[in-house]
């Protein structure tokens, strides 16, 4: 991918949407009320998805000049993988009720763009999206819903299906209460009952121990809010700590993940890699998090926008303008490669906007749909 005075990315000359903001706005026009709100909200004040557009809002870059970036490349290579991007569309479990194939049209965008994808078990069968989407890089997410044979056959079925990673869901012992869910009377399973949470509630480092002393498959935990925890993962051997607070959607009043980010990386010292969600919707906000030290980057709502305005042909529009904003931000920063970022680039800085779900939409206008 070059860069001069045009960044030259992916993005197509021929489509509906030309900018993020419409593909928020589009979703905002087909999905009904009660969707939406369960999509934009978090639990109770929904302070900390607040937070986590207050942290990313609250770094200002420090560009360098008269560099060479004719050439960016933003690949990066993970799981004995090559990726197109530094990112991958983050578990999430009701896709289906944005999309009639929800987690399967998901997961053929991730192969077609050549990103990551991680399947909630919540989501679509974990079969059905390794037929669809066989050569994509798949990662299985599990809430456990059962006892030790439950962990033993979900890993199993995740192996068997080609994952190239398990994520363990660790902040989840109990389910938050969404205040807008609530307000109007929708189950976001949508679906039936709640799902049983004992399991989940018992959840400690014993099972993180026994998947790791009993498979060969890289372990992620998702979750990981503090310096404290992240040594303990570490010392139990996990292989990437996946920083995260549910996108705002579990503990309120928590800190945005870029926040808590920089004491994890500290604490992990180089001994796990880390992932990353929460808030993140433009290429700035991804550079943002990659220049502090984090290796990839998760999209959860984004995906959902998509998905509900357009499917597959929207995702991979969507990762197309992210694509090319990222491109964008590295040569005005005089940064050619991922690797070159460092919080050199990075200075703390008042936010300028208003923090919401839609802060990174200065242009969006809600107000104009039904």
């Amino acid at each position: 991918m070059s860069a001069g005075d045009e960044v030259v990315g992916a993005v197509s000359t021929s489509s509906e949407f030309e900018s993020l903001h419409e593909i928020v706005e589009k979703a905002h026009q087909v999905l009904p009320k009660e969707k939406w709100d369960s999509l934009i909200g978090g639990a109770e004040t929904e302070t900390t998805l607040k937070r986590n557009r207050v942290a990313i809002d609250s770094i200002a870059f420090k560009p360098r000049v008269l560099r060479n970036v004719s050439a960016v490349d933003l690949s990066v290579e993970y799981f004995g993988r090559k990726l197109r991007l530094p990112l991958f569309l983050a578990p999430t479990g009701p896709l289906n009720l944005f999309g009639p194939e929800g987690g399967a049209t998901v997961a053929t965008a991730a192969q077609a763009f050549e990103i990551g994808h991680m399947l909630s078990s919540g989501c679509t069968p974990l079969e059905t999206v390794a037929e669809v989407a066989p050569s994509a890089l798949r990662m299985a997410q599990l809430y456990v819903r059962g006892d030790d044979s439950f962990v033993h056959e979900y890993v199993g079925r995740s192996l068997a299906c080609g994952c190239a990673a398990i994520c363990l869901t660790v902040d989840s012992a109990v389910l938050a209460r969404r205040d807008r869910d609530i307000a109007n009377r929708y189950r976001i399973a949508g679906l039936g009952k709640r799902p049983d949470q004992s399991h989940q509630a018992r959840l400690d480092w014993r099972t993180v121990k026994l998947i790791k002393d009993t498979y060969e498959i890289p372990l992620v935990l998702k979750g990981i809010a503090t310096a404290e925890d992240a040594h303990i993962a570490v010392d139990h051997g996990v292989d990437w700590i996946y920083v995260s607070n549910h996108g705002g959607r579990q503990l309120d009043h928590g800190r945005g993940t870029l926040d808590a980010l920089p004491e994890i990386i500290d604490a992990v010292a180089g001994r796990a890699k880390l992932m990353v969600d929460g808030g993140f919707c433009r290429g700035s906000d991804i550079i943002k998090a990659l220049a502090i030290g984090v290796d990839l980057v998760g999209l959860g709502r984004m995906q959902c926008y998509a998905l509900a305005a357009g499917g597959e042909t929207a995702i991979i529009r969507m990762l197309e303008l992210i694509e090319d904003e990222m491109l964008r931000s590295m040569a005005l920063l005089g940064v050619s490669a991922i690797g070159e970022l460092g919080r050199s680039y990075l200075h703390l800085a008042a936010p300028v906007t208003t923090p919401s779900a839609f802060s990174a939409f200065p242009l969006i206008d809600l107000s104009r749909n039904p």
